[in-house]
């Protein structure tokens, strides 16, 4: 289902559980080393969906190696925290989840990463946060920064609001969010602009989203999903190689949609003749204009759901970046410098047959920020909560990583 809905790459995240590092080992790699014989189109990833102590779930992606079996299982066996069994308390504390990401880091050859999954999921208001808190995901990126690398914007479970035969079901919520709400199908912790992300990036942290299917059971088999890459995707830059996509992955080149709005985007950022694109950073000497240059594809064919979304609009959003916050303030979760400094639609934009350009100039620039994007299909100022029952298909976004500028 992942190739017939356009994915290059994918990664397996099964959930742990009581011993099921030995089942991972001995059941489930030697299947995807079959499935990978069957789809060598399609890269496949070694991972699971980790029970990260005293946190909510996290995706672990494993590096493409002869041993990467063996690296998950030694991960997954020594630090799951729903792997023991008995159940094992002393394995589900906040000092734990830092073990695991110093254990991880600390071994030998390539490095995976990790990701929380659902970050607000058990949320019960906004800025109201559950297993997954603000000091939990700064001290993990802390611990290592390039293998704790970032958190679902976007959830899966996205087709909760459907019963089997595509109507709208009045009580299913979109990510399974069901205490507090996801805001145009994205986690509050990203679509709250000038929230939880933005005062992370606002530290200068490198710290991406992505998005996820989470596929259980397809919403036509009763259960509330959709099939891997049929309404979520995240895009890399990269080659197409097990090395350069998790590379990408860990350095922020990426974008993530969700209908299939977008198939392609590129930030250009230029100043003094330099340039660089997500993920990256401009360094400059001195104050001077920064142009920015957007390009993005809006496909012409149909989506999964035989419809043709149209970009209506495209936000260039920007906030300072002042530094790493002290250890006190970790549960932080604003940053009241971020803004939405250009809206474009489509009379301040040029079209090419499914090409997009825009481009826009931030004056002056004489401090340290960063400029990231998003765009929609509604016209939705700012992504509203998601009620129930909402049809996703109407409720379409595109979220870019940021560009970093610093002196």
């Amino acid at each position: 289902m992942a190739v017939k809905h356009g994915l290059s790459w994918m990664v397996i995240t099964d959930h742990g559980g009581p011993n099921h590092s030995k089942l991972n080992m001995e059941r489930a790699y030697p299947e995807l080393l079959q499935a990978r014989k069957q789809f060598p189109q399609l890269l496949s990833f070694v991972g699971m969906e980790f029970n990260m102590p005293a946190m909510d779930h996290h995706t672990l992606m494993i590096p493409h190696t002869d041993r990467e079996s063996q690296t998950l299982f030694d991960i997954e066996n020594k630090w799951d925290k729903a792997e023991a069994y008995p159940t094992d308390k002393s394995r589900d504390t906040e000092e734990k989840a830092l073990q695991t990401i110093n254990y991880v880091k600390n071994m030998q050859g390539p490095k995976p990463i990790f990701m929380a999954n659902h970050p607000a999921r058990s949320a019960k208001g906004l800025g109201v946060y559950g297993a997954d808190t603000p000091h939990e995901l700064r001290n993990n990126n802390d611990a290592a920064p390039d293998i704790y690398v970032g958190f679902e914007g976007a959830p899966g479970h996205q087709a909760g609001g459907l019963n089997r035969d595509g109507s709208l079901d009045p009580k299913g919520s979109r990510g399974s969010y069901g205490s507090h709400p996801t805001y145009g199908g994205f986690d509050q912790m990203t679509a709250r602009v000038g929230g939880l992300w933005d005062s992370m990036l606002g530290e200068g942290r490198r710290f991406w989203i992505v998005a996820t299917s989470d596929s259980h059971v397809h919403y036509t088999d009763g259960g509330s999903d959709f099939w891997p890459g049929e309404y979520q995707k995240i895009y890399v830059k990269a080659d197409k190689s097990y090395d350069d996509v998790l590379d990408g992955l860990r350095n922020g080149r990426t974008f993530v949609t969700s209908g299939d709005l977008i198939s392609e985007l590129d930030m250009s950022v230029a100043a003094g003749g330099k340039r660089v694109s997500l993920g990256e950073t401009l360094k400059l000497g001195g104050a001077q204009d920064v142009t920015v240059t957007v390009k993005l594809r809006d496909p012409a064919g149909n989506n999964f759901h035989g419809e043709n979304p149209a970009v209506s609009r495209v936000d260039l959003i920007v906030g300072d970046v002042t530094g790493k916050v002290a250890s006190s303030q970790y549960d932080n979760d604003t940053n009241p410098s971020t803004k939405v400094e250009k809206r474009f639609k489509a009379d301040s934009w040029k079209r090419d047959g499914e090409y997009i350009t825009m481009t826009y100039t931030l004056k002056n620039v004489n401090k340290n920020m960063y400029l990231r994007l998003r765009g929609t299909n509604t016209d939705q100022l700012e992504p509203e909560a998601d009620p129930k029952g909402e049809n996703p298909w109407n409720d379409l976004w595109f979220y870019s990583n940021p560009v970093f500028i610093e002196f």
